[in-house]
């Protein structure tokens, strides 16, 4: 679709958009609060996002970018400024606005997902082909605590016996998983290697472990533990890594910023990533304390549930928040 087209039918909505901006920033300019917003101002901010990422994505000119960004500013802003919505704020966050920006980001966040899956697969199947291999990546110290960890006789799989009983193993697993993707975020602002070096880091982490448990028949306990919560694991390391990508670009390519208002801008999307990756960390560390190391469950039922999360991941990021309006 042509520019001159595609701001003629959206105009209308733009400019009644604009005009409910500029009431409510008269109002709170004027009495210090704003007036409840109309039942169609979220979906409307909604769809001129959908609008500045088209614009963006067809390289319409940089004078109607601005102005879509400019118009999405000040609704972000009315609309997460707005006290008493915290609940609604949340669900819209939840369910339009992080799978959107994930996907508005695909590229980089794309970029991290291969980054960590493609070395954990590779590590996992040289070390599988070359056993010894697994020495090379971990100490015999670490070694022998994984085997521990995953043995077929063990009550409990996947803990390293740390807590004492499933809560406190929930929030150790919180404060791990929290702690990996952070720094994987953060080190991105070293011009993105650092996110690089974390994503692989990980992925070769993670391979040998898999592999060494396949080659000394652990697979059961160790597919069955790490089944129910690798979905959201695993996927918001990769877009934690993503996130951190975004910064480093900021520094590398800013376009027509200055780098300090690049990377202000970059920082914007990316802790709004980070988030939802918060969000799905929590989510994966209660699975993991309350459910993954369960024995007395069937296997197969555990395969099942991880394929179910799996599937319910990969819907999420690619179906949730889109508007298939023109």
């Amino acid at each position: 679709m042509k520019q001159h087209q595609f701001e003629q039918r959206h105009a209308v909505l733009w400019h009644q958009f604009e005009a409910n901006l500029n009431r409510q920033e008269k109002l709170l300019h004027r009495l210090g609060k704003s007036e409840r917003f109309h039942v169609d101002f979220p979906k409307n901010y909604r769809t001129i996002c959908h609008h500045l990422a088209l614009a963006k994505d067809r390289h319409y000119t940089p004078y109607l970018i601005e102005r879509l960004n400019q118009l999405v500013l000040r609704g972000h802003q009315q609309l997460y400024s707005s006290h008493g919505h915290f609940l609604t704020d949340l669900l819209l966050f939840i369910g339009q606005d992080f799978p959107r920006l994930v996907r508005q980001e695909y590229r980089l966040m794309g970029v991290g997902v291969l980054l960590l899956f493609v070395s954990m697969i590779c590590v996992a199947l040289l070390t599988i082909q070359y056993p010894d291999f697994v020495f090379y990546i971990l100490d015999n110290q670490m070694v022998v605590r994984v085997e521990w960890m995953y043995d077929p006789q063990s009550d409990k799989w996947g803990e390293e016996r740390v807590a004492s009983s499933n809560f406190a193993a929930f929030m150790f697993y919180i404060w791990n998983n929290v702690s990996i993707s952070f720094r994987t975020f953060a080190s991105g602002i070293f011009l993105g290697i650092g996110s690089i070096f974390a994503l692989v880091f990980n992925g070769v982490f993670f391979g040998a472990i898999t592999g060494h448990l396949i080659n000394i028949g652990y697979s059961v306990p160790f597919f069955s533990f790490v089944s129910g919560h690798s979905a959201l694991e695993l996927t918001a390391i990769a877009l934690s890594g993503g996130a951190g990508l975004k910064l480093g670009m900021a520094f590398l390519a800013p376009e027509r910023y200055s780098r300090v208002q690049a990377l202000k801008r970059a920082a914007g999307v990316s802790v709004r990533i980070m988030y939802g990756v918060a969000g799905m960390l929590v989510l994966a560390a209660f699975i993991e304390g309350f459910w993954s190391s369960l024995v007395l469950i069937d296997p197969f039922f555990k395969y099942c549930m991880g394929v179910l999360f799996w599937g319910v991941v990969i819907l999420y990021f690619t179906l949730a928040g889109r508007n298939y309006g023109g």
